[in-house]
């Protein structure tokens, strides 16, 4: 790739021409995730239920347990599943203002994004989402001509049939992720990686070879749970729903849409807020309402409260459009790339052997804590960061590769 200096072709959204509402959004994202990925950073999740138990913070723990299914699981990666979809056509409306490709410009972007996903998942944490991103990112251009109307209906369709695969794997007792599992344990099995020793490993680990032993096995657990989830069908479903709304434009005029983001907050509220209470007992029960009811309990819980999560901040944007908050989540959002990838790096830090080690040894309340403190941080150095530079330091070597041009870094 020939690298140049000019200002032919396409070009990233220059910083006055961002929507802080989408910035602050992807922020309020961030913090979501931040809170529910620390949990398997600090080992709780790979703690045994006789562990858990016996910890001090037991029954305090249970209740942020119960919270955490109420509020945050599964709703903040709806949140950026939808960001990415508007990201999709703002690229490629940004590209066409320019007379460039735009999709020779979204495919190189997605290709890097890929890169970034795979180094993350092999090299930092097992739990990476950027790789599935990335590949069903690369579908979107060939949807791009459907009306919004047959955008949405299939939209719909694909975030129900994870239900109906469930459900009929329930009643089958079929197995659809039996081959990644598998090949998830004998890799383990490989490296002396048991389930006794599977909450511990990490904490144990006295060098980055034996960090990497576990991401290797790590991998092909994440691969099991993108099957066992169902996962690509929801996430590109999400898609399409950010896609819809990117085209036209709603984040840049709210008040236009004001009645529509009324009703999805309410309706979001009304439908989301009961189920979710019910998806949380199924959570926190190790689906004791069978696996059909369990996935069933997540489409109409998990999509209409992000939804509404994401169209109460509109209202709120709305009415409160001065107020400094907005800034506060919009300063890391703008570095969401930058942040995401260091939030592992901090946890590894903190939680694994090579670091701190203090995974396995703090309860669940605790956990959160360090991980709202982790956000904070992001946001101390987001701001001092962007007071000096353009773009967050992944985000300007993304940009680079992405539009082959030389793009400056520091503000003039």
């Amino acid at each position: 790739m020939t690298i140049k200096s000019n200002n032919s072709g396409g070009a990233p959204v220059i910083p006055s021409k961002r929507q802080i509402f989408l910035d602050a959004l992807r922020g309020f994202a961030l913090l979501g995730v931040c809170l529910a990925n620390y949990p398997e950073f600090s080992l709780y999740t790979f703690q045994s239920d006789a562990t858990l138990a016996s910890m001090p913070s037991a029954d305090t723990d249970n209740i942020v347990k119960f919270f955490l299914y109420l509020f945050i699981d599964g709703k903040f990666y709806t949140l950026f599943s939808l960001l990415f979809g508007i990201g999709f056509s703002i690229i490629i409306s940004n590209a066409a203002e320019r007379g460039a490709d735009g999709f020779r410009i979204f495919y190189r972007r997605m290709a890097i994004l890929a890169l970034i996903g795979c180094t993350h998942l092999m090299l930092i944490w097992s739990g990476d989402i950027l790789l599935l991103y990335a590949l069903l990112g690369m579908l979107l251009p060939l949807f791009r001509n459907l009306s919004d109307r047959k955008l949405l209906t299939l939209a719909s369709l694909l975030l129900l049939i994870p239900v109906g695969i469930d459900a009929l794997c329930e009643a089958t007792n079929t197995f659809l992720a039996s081959y990644p599992y598998e090949r998830w344990w004998q890799t383990a099995a490989t490296y002396g990686i048991t389930e006794e020793n599977f909450g511990s490993w990490l904490r144990d680990a006295q060098s980055y070879r034996e960090v990497q032993e576990f991401l290797l096995q790590g991998a092909w657990e994440r691969l099991y749970e993108f099957v066992d989830g169902n996962r690509y069908f929801k996430v590109f479903g999400l898609f399409l729903i950010g896609f819809t709304i990117g085209r036209r434009k709603m984040y840049a005029n709210l008040g236009a849409h004001k009645r529509l983001l009324q009703w999805v907050a309410s309706i979001g509220a009304v439908i989301g807020i009961p189920f979710s209470c019910l998806y949380a007992l199924s959570g926190i029960s190790s689906h004791s309402f069978g696996i059909g009811i369990h996935s069933l309990l997540y489409a109409v819980s998990v999509y209409p409260l992000g939804f509404c999560y994401a169209a109460l901040l509109g209202l709120i944007c709305l009415h409160f459009p001065k107020s400094p908050i907005w800034k506060w989540f919009a300063w890391p959002g703008r570095m969401a790339l930058t942040n995401y990838i260091s939030q592992s790096l901090i946890g590894a830090l903190l939680f694994y052997g090579i670091g701190f080690g203090l995974g396995a040894s703090v309860g669940l309340w605790e956990t959160e804590l360090i991980a709202a403190s982790v956000f904070l941080f992001q946001i101390i150095f987001s701001k001092g960061w962007l007071h000096f530079f353009r773009f967050g330091p992944l985000e300007w070597i993304w940009r680079i590769l992405t539009y082959g041009k030389w793009l400056p870094l520091l503000k003039k």
